[in-house]
């Protein structure tokens, strides 16, 4: 140990046995594994005072007293064993408490090498029992009546040390304490395999000075400073030593060579280092790396080498490497790249001293051609940057059969690469400025890289393991065959010169069977688009702006990308498995037919010249046909009989459409929304009549739309389960509005906004006649909404009243008679003739009159009214509002912006007046 105080707390003191047997024993412990005792000192108990850390083994344990060490012998013992260790062990058992003894034995931890690896139990393996246990297992002996051992063990004599085996079983704060005792000598000898003083200042003399002590390391890892050939000389005390690394350091005087000469290495890293010459005798290495390491020479005798590197090694010559090279028979990878002197005649001469080089990377080697040189074993290829690489070069790559990865980047000469090589699996091929053509045959190949190569003009490729193919920004790519049965994923964005013929590749028949995804973006070329695959999932023709007719016949596409294509003539689906289609993107469309039993999404908004449409989706739940301004009748007519599930039908802006195609809606027996706003319809009777189950009704800006051409609505009951009616900006009369509001009593919300004809909404007065009405549109069947019509029924739905930007409404009056217990939002914003609104409504959340700005008068009994907006409402006074919010017990927001009649500094009169009010927007307040 460190010191004999430490070491007689172990063994007993100076009298149990010779200095020789003390270290011995030490040596054992510090191992931790089994050992055989040559001549055992009678062991006592713990020495509390010699064991110069007993006051923290105190603080570590603080429990009942252990006993430290256990005796037994051998079954089969030939003679008796000392015991006289075992009694005072036994002594001090029978002070302690036994129970809790036998619970510590019982619940002793294993622990499986406190250091990395151990010389014992096939070195990788710390086994160590605290209590010393007979071969046998025995852990009890029997004692006769004078506490002497009976039995198979005799009271006399001394005992073959050989027959006594002790193992350790220890936990890791034991570990810890028995550790705290050992120096950093003693640590070395403890069996450390790893050491790590890379950046350590004067690594080199610390290891010089333990390195008789580090008996079982084998990895040893050094960086930075000077390391002399003493330092390389007395690695041979490390004879268990297999891994050596040194990174950044200046080795030997810089007139002498390093030598490292080491039975046992098998790795060994030079890296970054500097040195003038480097001689390597290590019968057992099999990896050397010498990385980026500056020297003249080299000089090598591994006969058992595998793997050399010496990468960006700039200061070794042409000869120097081939000579290293050569004198490693065995040698199976090789890497030289950034060697700029290395020559074909090097390579050559590798090739017939190293018949089993699989890997080879010759990468910034500008002086290889790699001509008639013959590799057959070689399975990994890396050419990356040399400018002697041609077309030539190939005959020479094609002779390694056995090639799997070949990389050719920035090979500047090369023009074209044919290939035929059954084992190649990835190739890249990146900033090839002259590459041209690209042939590739093999049935494993499954990657292939090809990018920046701006002049490539041909590609045929042939495997059964490609699954993916990216050909992106080939501007020059005008050729393309493929034979790849497994293929699923083809990109070839912005290979501008792709012609019409490319899409033969992946139509059926073509090559291609197991195609899923094709991505054209786009490739401007192509002008006519026909594909045929059963296989076919997902396409993008974005940016095909040349493209004028599109024919699919995909039964399995779900997806397709049009944008931009903005030239489209004419297209067909027939057919697809879409669920849905847009080709609003397509303004130039005249003729459509679509045939996808899945579709249930049809989007044809924009497509204004289109005059001819087959649809035929019979699972077709929503079109819109806004602004198909061409769209006829009998393109109506067939899409209704062929598409019966229909629910939502937009026609906005469709012209073209009449009578005839409104008739055929009838075979729309779930349709519930239909937008026919901005057409020049007069006659609404097809529709009452052909679409009883509608629910929404979209007539904005029918200007030829008259008072009568609403009335089967409110006299006939026609579409009984309306709820919402749009008729902004028509010109629909006051007569046809109040009847609509009176009787059409399930409506929820009602859109007047722009309506011109509208003057006002009064309901409770018998007093409502039009006063204010210009003589000229004021006729005799005008009535005001009268509280006898509106409250005929008290079960009316109405929700939601938009009255927007109303120009003649000048009065709006809603008394709680009128019973619309379900209003809950009214706007009127932009009505700038409003004068007057007295509103009781219940269930009132939302008011807008923004901008109404000749508001004078104001009434408002609306308990749940929470947000009131008044921007701009510039007549309307401070005491009015006052008045008008007092009734308001809930409202929480109130715009008042730019309301200069409304001049309060703090607002406090509002607040006092609604006490609810947590926000108030005026021009007043920061």
């Amino acid at each position: 140990m460190a010191d004999r105080g430490r070491m007689k707390g172990v063994d007993g003191g100076e009298g149990g046995g010779s200095g020789e047997a003390r270290e011995e024993l030490e040596l054992a412990l510090s191992l931790g594994g089994g050992w055989h005792l040559p001549r055992p000192a009678p062991p006592q108990a713990w020495d509390n005072e010699a064991a110069g850390s007993s006051r923290a083994a105190d603080r570590t344990w603080d429990s009942p007293h252990v006993p430290m060490w256990r005796h037994g012998s051998h079954a089969d013992s030939d003679a008796g064993g000392d015991v006289e260790a075992a009694e005072e062990v036994e002594e001090e058992e029978e002070e302690g408490d036994e129970d809790g003894d036998r619970d510590l034995l019982s619940k002793r931890p294993k622990v499986h090498g406190f250091s990395e690896e151990s010389p014992q139990h096939s070195e990788n393996e710390l086994d160590c029992v605290l209590s010393l246990f007979p071969n046998d297992g025995v852990t009890e002996n029997q004692r006769d009546g004078n506490n002497e051992r009976v039995g198979d063990v005799e009271n006399s004599g001394g005992r073959n040390s050989e027959d006594v085996e002790i193992r350790m079983d220890l936990s890791d704060d034991l570990l810890h304490l028995i550790f705290s005792f050992l120096g950093q000598r003693d640590l070395c000898k403890a069996g450390a395999t790893y050491l790590n003083l890379s950046g350590v200042l004067n690594a080199e003399i610390l290891v010089m000075e333990a390195i008789t002590f580090l008996r079982h390391l084998k990895t040893l890892t050094m960086g930075k400073g000077l390391l002399g050939e003493a330092f390389f000389q007395l690695l041979s005390e490390c004879p268990l030593l297999t891994t050596l690394t040194i990174s950044d350091a200046s080795l030997g005087s810089g007139i002498q060579d390093v030598t490292v000469n080491h039975d046992g290495l098998h790795e060994l890293q030079i890296l970054k280092c500097r040195a003038l010459r480097i001689s390597v005798r290590c019968s057992q290495l099999q990896i050397l790396s010498l990385r980026r390491t500056g020297m003249a020479h080299v000089s090598l005798n591994c006969p058992q080498l595998l793997e050399l590197d010496f990468q960006s090694c700039h200061k070794l010559s042409d000869n120097a490497i081939r000579q290293a090279a050569t004198a490693c028979p065995l040698l199976s990878s090789l890497d030289m790249s950034s060697c700029s002197c290395v020559t074909d005649e090097t390579l050559r001469e590798i090739a017939n001293s190293c018949p089993n080089l699989s890997v080879l990377d010759a990468s910034n080697c500008p002086n290889i051609s790699f001509e008639s040189v013959r590799l057959p074993m070689l399975i990994d290829l890396r050419l990356l940057s040399c400018e002697g690489i041609t077309s030539a070069s190939m005959a020479s790559i094609a002779y390694s059969r056995l090639i799997e990865a070949l990389q050719l980047d920035n090979c500047n000469l090369l023009a074209s690469v044919s290939l035929d090589l059954p084992h190649l699996k990835n190739i890249s091929l990146v900033h090839l400025r002259k590459f041209t053509d690209l042939i590739l045959r093999s049935p494993v190949l499954s990657y292939i890289k090809v990018s920046r190569c701006s002049v490539l003009q041909r590609v045929s490729i042939t495997s059964n393991a490609l699954q993916k193919l990216v050909l992106q920004k080939q501007e020059r790519l005008c050729s393309l065959s493929l034979l790849c049965q497994n293929l699923i994923n083809v990109d070839l964005s912005d290979c501008e010169l792709l012609t019409n013929e490319v899409c033969k590749v992946f139509s059926d028949g073509g090559g291609c069977p197991m195609l899923r995804s094709l991505i054209l973006d786009n490739c401007e070329s192509l002008s006519i688009v026909e594909l045929n695959s059963c296989s076919m999932v997902t396409l993008s023709l974005a940016g095909c702006r040349s493209m004028t007719s599109l024919k699919l016949s995909c039964p399995n596409l779900q997806k397709v990308n049009l944008d931009g294509c903005d030239h489209l003539e004419r297209a067909s689906f027939c057919p697809v498995g879409l669920e849905s289609l847009n080709l609003g993107i397509c303004p130039k469309l005249t003729v459509l037919h679509i045939e996808a039993p899945n579709m249930s999404l049809l989007e044809l908004k924009g497509c204004g010249v289109l005059s001819q449409a087959s649809i035929n989706c019979p699972r077709l739940t929503s079109l819109d046909a806004s602004f198909c301004r061409q769209l006829m009748d009998d393109s109506l007519s067939q899409t209704a009989e062929a598409c019966p599930l229909i629910e939502n039908l937009i026609l906005s802006s469709c012209l073209s459409i009449d009578i005839n195609g409104l008739s055929s809606l009838r075979c729309l027996h779930k349709l519930s929304l239909l937008d026919l706003s901005y057409t020049f319809l007069i006659n609404l009777k097809p529709v009452f009549d052909s679409c009883p189950q509608l629910k929404i009704l979209k007539l904005s800006a029918c200007k030829y739309l008259s008072d009568a051409s609403l009335e089967a609505l409110y006299r006939e009951g026609a579409l009984p389960m309306l709820v919402e009616l749009d008729l902004s900006y028509s010109s629909i009369g006051q007569t046809a509005i109040a009847e609509l509001l009176s009787c059409c009593t399930n409506l929820v919300n009602v859109n007047l906004n722009g309506c011109t004809n509208l003057y006002q909404l009064v309901c409770g007065s018998d007093d409502c006649s039009p006063v204010d009405m210009p003589v000229d549109v004021c006729h005799s069947d005008s009535a005001p909404l009268r509280s006898e019509e509106i409250s005929e029924r008290s079960d009316r739905l109405l929700e939601v009243l938009n009255c927007t930007g109303c120009p003649n409404i000048k009065k709006v009056i809603i008394p709680s008679m009128a019973t619309y217990l379900r209003l809950s939002k009214i706007n009127l914003n932009l009505s700038t003739n409003l004068k007057e609104v007295d509103l009781t409504c219940s269930n009132l959340y939302t008011l807008n009159l923004s901008n109404c700005s000749s508001l004078e008068v104001l009434k408002l009994d609306c308990p749940r009214l929470t947000n009131l907006q008044l921007l701009a409402c510039t007549m309307l006074q401070e005491e009015e509002l006052e008045s008008a919010i007092s009734l308001c017990g809930v409202l929480e927001i109130l715009n008042v912006h730019s309301c200069p009649k409304i001049n309060a500094l703090d607002f406090s009169r509002l607040r006092v007046v609604c006490p609810s009010l947590k926000r108030i927007q005026s021009s007043l307040i920061a």
